[in-house]
């Protein structure tokens, strides 16, 4: 069954026709075109595509994409500054590498984004627990929460 939804993704208002089956992830990868988000496992375990709706980090690939109906959205794509520069928090990672393979990357930093956004200024046992959903095989954590940390210490610096 198809349906019509509408959502605001990234800051601005979209329309799309849905087949009723389909997951969030589904929408903003084959619909959108945004292919920032990524499929790892497909059960919610990994975090790898993990977009922030309505200010809370979820998992796309177990979220129903009708229920999206209304709700703000924002994926990797989304943090896009001006003139092409990479958000604070993108830069925090590059900076603190808290990248290799780059897979798990856009899932941590939307959680990440998530966490700064409701809690500026979090302990490293909060930025853990913030992440706890996301899985990354090559760096480990350390440099991952360093790279929050630095840009909660930016945020705070900014108040």
């Amino acid at each position: 069954m198809k349906a019509e939804i509408s959502f605001i993704l990234n800051g601005s208002e979209v329309n799309v026709t849905i087949d009723g089956h389909l997951r969030l992830i589904d929408i903003l990868r084959n619909t959108m075109s945004l292919t920032g988000t990524k499929e790892g496992c497909g059960e919610g375990e990994c975090g790898a595509c993990t977009v922030i709706v309505d200010g809370r980090a979820v998992n796309s690939c177990l979220y129903p994409a009708h229920e999206i109906e209304g709700k703000s959205v924002t994926t990797i794509e989304g943090l896009r500054m001006p003139e092409h520069k990479l958000s604070e928090i993108q830069q925090a990672f590059v900076d603190n590498g808290a990248i290799q393979c780059g897979f798990c990357t856009p899932g941590m930093i939307m959680s990440a984004k998530a966490l700064l956004d409701s809690n500026p200024n979090p302990s490293d046992e909060e930025i853990r627990d913030a992440l706890q959903g996301n899985l990354c095989r090559c760096t480990g954590y350390v440099q991952i929460v360093e790279a929050v940390k630095s840009v909660a210490g930016q945020i705070m610096g900014k108040k």
